[in-house]
């Protein structure tokens, strides 16, 4: 359980649009640290085994993506989406999901998800070194609410999906706020 634990410092390699660049392809490499992402905000942070994946593309993150103005109501200032991808993936993926209310975070080289303790093989799926699905709720960089799925382990057979969804996530803050 990693509630009060601090989100671990690392520099993630975005891209991002930059028109004075001009042309097909008008993006420049931009570093974002983990304080840019989390520092005096609270947000849902969710990570999942890859970008254009099944349950990844047709649940989780477009659920995400609709459920936006309920987090908000309760507090939520940002979503944002974490795998084990690069920029150019990630944006990509971004784009085809149409996303306006998530932001999706490239751990290409997996540093965030290692220094998580979330970072596993899948190797027997061929995508090498990825995340485990889990979700957070982490308030000025410190994880609040934790909600990891069952079973973690290198080469699952299973990809577990439920505790990390969306659903559950906006029902712990509701009975958090209930009970507050």
């Amino acid at each position: 359980m990693l509630i009060n634990r601090k989100v671990p410092d690392v520099t993630f390699r975005t891209r991002v649009r930059d028109e004075s660049i001009g042309g097909p392809n008008p993006y420049r490499w931009q570093d974002v640290t983990s304080a840019d992402y989390f520092a005096g905000k609270r947000v849902v942070l969710f990570s999942l085994p890859g970008a254009f994946t099944p349950t990844c593309s047709t649940y989780q993150l477009p659920d995400y993506e609709k459920l936006a103005p309920e987090f908000r109501a309760l507090g939520i200032d940002a979503i944002y989406c974490l795998s084990v991808n690069d920029a150019f993936v990630m944006n990509a993926w971004a784009k085809s999901q149409n996303l306006e209310n998530v932001q999706v975070i490239p751990d290409g080289s997996g540093e965030f998800t290692r220094k998580m303790g979330m970072l596993v093989a899948k190797d027997n799926l061929g995508f090498g070194m990825r995340s485990w699905r889990y979700a957070a709720i982490v308030n000025d960089g410190v994880v609040e609410q934790w909600f990891e799925e069952e079973g973690y382990s290198d080469n699952c057979d299973s990809d577990p999906y439920g505790l990390s969804s969306p659903q559950n996530v906006l029902a712990a803050l509701q009975e958090r706020k209930l009970a507050a």
